[in-house]
Parts: structure tokens; C-alpha cells; sequence
């Protein structure tokens, strides 16, 4: 990939001297690092918003399933998986 777009910013010169000493260490020129670390960063958006998504679409639907009438209680569901653990317990 092209790499021609210009990235400025401003930090403490302090954090600039450790990045860079850091960088010298690992034997990776700062660009690379902030190469990496923007993908990573992108990344992790990505997907926390897909996982919002995706929360938010199964929030959706349970509460249409509830207004539709076919939710249960808790304790409904406690007892039926008490029976379904007691029916695996005794054919242990």
C-alpha cells in the first residue's frame, strides 16, 4: 500500500524521547510502530462496534419476543433447567 498521506501531531516531549528510544530498542522505525498500532486501534473499534451491533439486534428481538407473548419467566426457565440437570445427573 502507497503510503502517502502525512500524519502530524503533538506530544510531551518526554513521551516523543521514550517512543523513540523504545523503538530504536525494538529495532523498528516509528512509522511502523504507528503503522501498528492505528491497525490495531481501528481493529478493536471495528469490532466492539460489530459486537454492539450484534447486542443490540438480540436485545431488539427478545424484546419483541417478550411483547409478543412468548418470553418466560426466570423462574420458569430456573425450573426447566433444574430438570434438565437433575435428567443428566441420574443417567450418570
Amino acid at each position: 500500500m502507497p503510503k502517502e498521506a502525512v500524519f502530524a501531531m503533538k506530544l510531551e516531549p518526554e513521551l516523543r524521547a521514550e517512543f523513540m528510544a523504545e523503538g530504536a530498542a525494538a529495532h523498528r522505525p516509528a512509522s511502523q510502530v504507528l503503522r501498528e498500532l492505528m491497525r490495531e486501534f481501528v481493529q478493536r473499534q471495528r469490532a466492539a462496534r460489530e459486537y454492539d451491533d450484534f447486542l443490540r439486534r438480540k436485545v431488539d428481538a427478545a424484546r419483541l419476543s417478550i411483547s409478543a407473548g412468548l418470553g418466560r419467566s426466570n423462574d420458569e426457565v430456573e425450573d426447566e433447567f433444574a430438570a434438565r440437570r437433575a435428567r443428566v445427573a441420574s443417567q450418570a
